[in-house]
C-alpha cells in the first residue's frame, strides 16, 4: 500500500538529540527527559513539525493535560510544556476529566490554532468533541466548548486534512453501545471551528483510532479492532472519493504481529523533493527501511541455568532460546563489535501468549534483564511485548559496549524477589552509533 520505503513511527521515545527513530525504545527530549505526548498528532508548521498528546504519569487515567513538542526532523524533540492546561472544577477539562488523541490545524480564516480532542469523562458517558484555541501552535489553548458532533456520539477523534484542496474532516468512532458501532467520517466548516456534514459512514464495522492517508490517486483509512489497550491487527479501506465507495477491509501489516504491537492513531505525509514519504504513528510499531546493523544469532550464544537451545523451525537457523528465569537460567552473546559510544540494539524474541503475575497483577508482556560485559552493577530492563507463537518482534535498547570485538551480552528474567521468565530470544542486532547523518538522507 505504501511502497517499500514507508516508514513507520512509535509514539515512545528516543535518546536525547537523537539521530535515529527507533520504533519502541524510550525517546527523550532536547533535555534529557521522556518524551511524554501519548496517542496525539503531528501538525507541519513554521518550518517545523509540532506534536501534541496526552500527558500522563504514573497510575494516571485522565486529567494530564495535552503537552506540545517541536522537531526539525522527527527524531530530536524540544519540549514547550503544557498547551491545553487543565482547569481545577472546568466541566470538560479539570483534572478528571478525559482529554484524549488531541489534533492541531491552522484555522486560516480565524488565523488561529485550533485544538480538537475526544473530551469525555471517567466512565465514557458523554462522548464528546473539544475544542480549543490559541494563537501560536505552543499555545496556551484556551477552551472553548466541547459538543456531540452533529448530535452524534464521538470516541476516538482522528483529524484529516485534504493536501488538495485544504479542506479538514473529523474521523470518530461513535462509542461502543449497541446503538453505535460505526465510525463517521464528517467535514469541518471553513473556519474549522465545527462540523458541516457527514461524508461517509463506516457503519457497524466497531472499529476505532481512525487515520486517512492520502496518496496522488487515493485515500486509505486506517482503523484498529476494538480490543481495549492490547494491540490488534490494524485494517484499511481504500477508495478514489472521500464519500466513497470504500472497499472491503484488509489487514495492513503482517498477520499474528498485531500491527507490530501497535493501535492507529495519526498519519503523516511528507512530500519532499525526491519523494513523498508516509508515516503511521502509532504506540508501538517497525521501521521499514532501518539501518543496517550487525546480527549475532541465538545458535551461537551459551547458556546457563535452566536456559536451553530449542528446535524451532520459525527461528535463525532452526534455533529459539528459551527457558530464560530470573538471574540464573541466562543466554549470552559473545564476540560483539563495539565502539565504545552508545548503540542500539534490538532483541528479536517470541513470547507464548500466556501471562505471568508481576507485582500482583497479571501482565501479558515478559520482562528481561540485560548485562554488558558482565557488569552486574549496571542492569537494563528490557519490556517486550505480548507475541503470539512462531510470532518474532523486537525491542530496542541503548547500551555502551566497549570498543572491540570481545564485549558480551547477557539476558536474564525480571528478578524482584520471585524469578520471573523472560521471553524467548532468536538473535540480536547491533547498529552503529548515532552519526550527523538524518534518517532520510539513508533514502
Amino acid at each position: 500500500m505504501f511502497g517499500p520505503k514507508a516508514l513507520s513511527l512509535a509514539l515512545l521515545g528516543a535518546s536525547a538529540c537523537a539521530k535515529y527513530i527507533v520504533p519502541g525504545a524510550r525517546w527523550r527530549d532536547t533535555e534529557g527527559n521522556l518524551v511524554n505526548a501519548h496517542a496525539g498528532g503531528i501538525m507541519a508548521d513554521q518550518g517545523k513539525f509540532w506534536w501534541y498528546g496526552e500527558y500522563k504519569i504514573e497510575g494516571q487515567e485522565e486529567g494530564g493535560g495535552i503537552s506540545v513538542y517541536s522537531s526539525e526532523d522527527l527524531a530530536t524533540w524540544e519540549y514547550h510544556g503544557i498547551a491545553l492546561e487543565p482547569i481545577d472544577g472546568h466541566p470538560y477539562i479539570s483534572p478528571d476529566m478525559i482529554i484524549q488523541r488531541p489534533k492541531v490545524v491552522y484555522s486560516e480564516p480565524t488565523g488561529k490554532y485550533h485544538m480538537w480532542w475526544h473530551a469525555d469523562n471517567a466512565t465514557y458517558g458523554l462522548l464528546l468533541q473539544g475544542l480549543a484555541t490559541a494563537d501560536s501552535p505552543v499555545g496556551p489553548y484556551a477552551f472553548v466548548n466541547a459538543t456531540a458532533p452533529l448530535g452524534n456520539w464521538s470516541q476516538d477523534f482522528g483529524l484529516f486534512t485534504d493536501y488538495k484542496d485544504g479542506r479538514s474532516y473529523a474521523l470518530y468512532s461513535n462509542g461502543d453501545r449497541r446503538e453505535g458501532r460505526d465510525v463517521y467520517l464528517t467535514s469541518f466548516n471553513e473556519e474549522v471551528s465545527e462540523l458541516d456534514e457527514v461524508v461517509h459512514r463506516f457503519d457497524k464495522y466497531d472499529l476505532e483510532a481512525p487515520t486517512i492517508i492520502q496518496t496522488e490517486k487515493s485515500y486509505y483509512a486506517l482503523m484498529s479492532h476494538k480490543t481495549g489497550y492490547r494491540p490488534n491487527n490494524v485494517v484499511a479501506f481504500r477508495a478514489d472519493s472521500l464519500s466513497g465507495p470504500w472497499s472491503q477491509p484488509w489487514i495492513v501489516a503482517p498477520l499474528n504481529t498485531r500491527t507490530f504491537n501497535s493501535q492507529s492513531g495519526f498519519s503523516l505525509r511528507i512530500k519532499g523533493t525526491k519523494k513523498t514519504t508516509y508515516l503511521y504513528l502509532g504506540d508501538q510499531a517497525r521501521v521499514w527501511k532501518p539501518v543496517k546493523g550487525k546480527t549475532y544469532y541465538g545458535k551461537d550464544a551459551t547458556t546457563a541455568g535452566d536456559a536451553f537451545k530449542q528446535e524451532a523451525n520459525f527461528g535463525s537457523d532452526g534455533i529459539i532460546l528459551t527457558g530464560i528465569y530470573g538471574n540464573d537460567s541466562t543466554v549470552t552473546f559473545h564476540n560483539i563489535e563495539g565502539t565504545g559510544k552508545p548503540q542500539w540494539v534490538s532483541f528479536y524474541y517470541q513470547t507464548q501468549g500466556s501471562p505471568d503475575r508481576i507485582g500482583g497483577s497479571w501482565q501479558l508482556r515478559r520482562i528481561s534483564s540485560v548485562v554488558v560485559n558482565g557488569n552486574t552493577e549496571k542492569v537494563e530492563t528490557l519490556y517486550q511485548r505480548d507475541t503470539h507463537k512462531g510470532i518474532i518482534l523486537s525491542a530496542p535498547l541503548q547500551l555502551t559496549l566497549e570498543k572491540g570485538k570481545k564485549n558480551t551480552i547477557t539476558i536474564g528474567g525480571l528478578y524482584n524477589g520471585v524469578d520471573y521468565k523472560g521471553a524467548d530470544i532468536d538473535r540480536i542486532v547491533v547498529y552503529p552509533p548515532e552519526g550527523e547523518k538524518k534518517w532520510w538522507e539513508w533514502w
